[in-house]
């Protein structure tokens, strides 16, 4: 056997036992708090040990990257174990606080993770999108010197059914997709039964109509060298021939039934029969389980092989639990080994009894063997982590038009940004599904053009008819046009988002989506955030303002999901100044990556950095005129500001986000007629000043009684009788929390049912977010009362 393969199967021996004595510790012998199975998915891991192997320790380069199968985090944290990248006392945490993750985390695991996986079927798309990325990257001038990698998913089975892998195939296929790799852990089993038969005969098909290659590995080289035998070509038709069920149940039972079944259905064959009979009960099960997905020797020779830079997809057959006790029993991915079975599997494993952890047990020439791993390709540049300088971010000019929507001023601010040179500009990566034109990115996208490894021109450009856009397709251009799938442009703004971590070029992702339609993602979004991807996210139009476009088309909770998603700073700007001071802070909010102490003044981390969500509106608004005054500012970044400040009688309140700042506004000049001293608060971000707020409280509940939010200041002065009326057009949850801030009685207004087509005026009034509604709240609380 060649050193390299008897090196590889040492590795894979020794990853097959510290994954599963990791899970072992900690669900039999670490002492139990809560009572309940810590888990860890023994059999999933098994299944993936001679892939993982194949891979790390003989085909991958530190240029690739991989989204590791979430089932699959014990053997990636036992591989970092063993080459020195993960310590002990995080491997018998395991599962606990403070010890490797569940599943592999960028931000929670210390050892070298490129892609956060858990929520399955996101990881594997996302390495699609991140090869788009990598291209986009390379294609420029500024990271021509970046040596592309392959992005590498490792799939379970049954991750398959998730929709949004499809629809990331169809992307990859509109955008040319290369360096890409899908390995499918094809082991027939998913949490509640068998895979169905015949099913990847399906899904192959439908690579193959996308432009991949698909490969299948499904013998070992034991049964390779089996059927070269006489006899052997009746031993793989029956192979062939039986049932995943079947083929599981047998492995579970083991040798001597798998000898029985065999001699029942081939026995009466003599050169089969031969065959058999030449091996023990534990070679013929050895030999029945040798699938091509659990053999390393085949996996590292079917990785080599491989020499071009098309999308490929593997499917790699394996058996659940291969290796292991429970191999092949139908309940086996969220079974465990018991304390009987792990005793018995440990003098199989050779391992010796204190030496579980030892990385080196069973290992005879340590020496040989050390030397191979300091050698893996893959792990010799050490940490892959990388980073790139902050860019320094231009003024961004309020605009002065006297009507205008926060849409329209949007794509202004990018307009100009597209017209002016600057390094931002240039690492400013666009992206929409389908909704360019519509969401305000038509400007930037006719200066910029649109992005593709080969150089397309517009066909109406070319034929002279006229059209506001001109949709040039070039290397250089900096707009990423996706089809009509949200989840795809949240996984995109994740990769981009990594950019400087991934390949130590920053870029500066903005995707832009129909309002409603976030919620379309919120999975692949939530995920992005989990990776602590940095990206600018703007919702677009938004709410029933959205008015002839029906129910369908209106948001109603967005305001409360940019106030729940961690790692997502929300915006709801009514105004093109409060918007230009936003887009320039947050410009470098996206950015940062500093401690996680907060800043006292705020209570927010905003040194930590993060990703943001505009929620914008078409709807025109008068503007107020030049503001340029430092509370103005700061405001409008910490969350709220006083648009008319209260005296010291004020006796209403009226709050307000977003597109009703008109109608906010109006109401407060119609009580004005009945009452004084009405004050009007303009909320940018809910968000903010709620998370402000929530972090001072907790830090006065850890002693330090002065700790005051930005909402408690602006608050400060109100009377105790005083009352908050707000309003949204969303919903009403979304600054009804207010009251809590000083104990003021608040009635809130906003949206908490669908809508339907109309007018905004209509609109409105149907839902009671109008002018007219607000005062008739003002009226009917302070009826009898005497003016302030």
């Amino acid at each position: 056997m060649p050193d390299h393969i008897r090196h590889l199967k040492t590795v894979e021996q020794r990853l097959l036992w510290l994954s599963h004595w990791m899970i072992h510790n900690a669900n039999h012998l670490r002492p139990k708090v809560d009572g309940i199975k810590i888990g860890g998915h023994q059999a999933s891991s098994a299944s993936m040990v001679s892939i993982m192997t194949a891979l790390y320790f003989s085909a991958l380069r530190p240029e690739d990257r991989v989204a590791v199968k979430p089932h699959a985090s014990p053997v990636f944290h036992a591989m970092q174990y063993l080459v020195g990248n993960q310590t002990r006392g995080k491997m018998e945490n395991f599962r606990g606080y403070g010890g490797v993750q569940s599943y592999p985390s960028r931000t929670k695991d210390t050892d070298d993770v490129d892609f956060s996986t858990g929520s399955v079927g996101l990881g594997v798309g996302m390495t699609a999108l991140a090869s788009i990325v990598q291209d986009f990257i390379t294609a420029k001038a500024w990271g021509q010197d970046v040596t592309p990698g392959r992005m590498v998913a490792l799939v379970g089975d049954a991750e398959l059914d998730e929709g949004n892998i499809y629809e990331v195939l169809q992307e990859g296929w509109k955008n040319d997709l290369r360096n890409t790799w899908w390995i499918i852990d094809y082991n027939r089993q998913s949490l509640d039964g068998i895979v169905r038969e015949g099913l990847f005969g399906r899904v192959e098909k439908i690579f193959e109509a996308f432009g991949w290659d698909v490969v299948r590995v499904k013998y070992g080289a034991l049964q390779r060298a089996a059927f070269a035998e006489p006899g052997g070509a009746a031993l793989r038709d029956w192979i062939d021939a039986c049932p995943n069920a079947e083929y599981s149940a047998l492995t579970y039972m083991g040798g001597a039934n798998w000898r029985k079944r065999l001699m029942e259905e081939l026995g009466d064959q003599g050169e089969v029969s031969a065959l058999i009979d030449r091996r023990s009960d534990a070679e013929l099960a050895a030999l029945m389980e040798n699938l091509g997905g659990n053999c390393v020797e085949t996996m590292a020779e079917t990785f080599a092989a491989i020499d071009h830079d098309r999308p490929t997809c593997f499917l790699a057959y394996t058996i659940k639990g291969w290796g292991t006790p429970i191999a092949g029993h139908k309940d086996n991915h969220g079974g465990l080994m018991t304390k009987a079975q792990m005793a018995e599997w440990q003098v199989s494993m050779g391992v010796p009894e204190g030496q579980e952890w030892e990385p080196m047990a069973t290992v005879s020439d340590t020496a040989g063997f050390r030397s191979f791993l300091d050698k893996v390709p893959f792990f010799a540049g050490g940490s892959r982590r990388y980073t790139d300088a902050r860019l320094d971010v231009p003024a961004v000019a309020a605009e002065t038009s006297r009507e205008i929507s926060t849409q329209m001023a949007f794509g202004k601010f990018l307009d100009n940004l597209a017209r002016a040179d600057s390094d931002l500009a240039s690492r400013i990566l666009t992206t929409s599904p389908d909704v360019t034109g519509t969401t305000g990115l038509g400007p930037w996208v006719n200066r910029r053009r649109l992005f593709s490894r080969t150089a397309q021109k517009d066909a109406f450009i070319e034929h002279r008819i006229p059209s506001t856009a001109k949709w040039n397709f070039d290397p250089e251009g900096q707009h990423l046009e996706l089809g009509i799938a949200e989840m795809n442009l949240f996984l995109l703004l994740g990769a981009a988002g990594l950019a400087h971590s991934l390949w130590g070029r920053r870029l500066i992702p903005i995707g832009t989506v129909y309002d409603p339609f976030v919620h379309r993602g919120l999975d692949a979004l939530n995920y992005a955030c989990y990776q602590d991807a940095r990206f600018m996210i703007v919702g677009t139009p938004s709410g029933v303002t959205l008015a002839p476009e029906g129910g369908a088309h209106q948001s109603v909770g967005t305001p409360l999901t940019g106030m729940a998603q961690d790692g997502l700073a929300s915006f709801e700007p009514a105004f093109a100044d409060e918007l230009a001071v936003i887009m320039e802070w947050a410009f470098d909010y996206m950015q940062r990556d500093g401690g996680k102490d907060p800043d006292e003044r705020t209570w927010l981390r905003d040194q930590t950095g993060g990703s943001v969500y505009l929620r914008l509106t078409t709807k025109p608004l008068d503007q107020p005129g030049q503001r340029v005054d430092d509370a103005f500012r700061q405001g409008a970044i910490d969350g709220a500001y006083w648009m008319r400040r209260p005296g010291p009688n004020c006796s209403i309140v009226i709050a307000y986000q977003g597109a009703v700042a008109d109608e906010a506004i109006a109401a407060a000049g119609l009580v004005g007629e009945h009452r004084r001293d009405v004050a009007v608060l303009s909320v940018t971000s809910a968000d903010r000043l709620n998370a402000g707020w929530t972090a001072a409280q907790r830090e006065r509940a850890r002693g330090n009684s002065k700790a005051r939010a930005h909402v408690e200041r602006l608050l400060d002065d109100l009377p105790v009788h005083c009352t908050l009326i707000t309003v949204i057009d969303g919903h009403p949850a979304t600054l009804s929390w207010l009251g809590s801030v000083a104990g003021h009685r608040v009635v809130s207004h906003g949206v908490e049912h669908f809508g339907q087509t109309g007018s905004i005026g209509e609109l409105y009034r149907h839902f009671g977010i109008d002018r007219h509604a607000l005062v008739a709240s003002v009226l009917k609380l302070t009826a009898g009362s005497p003016a302030c």
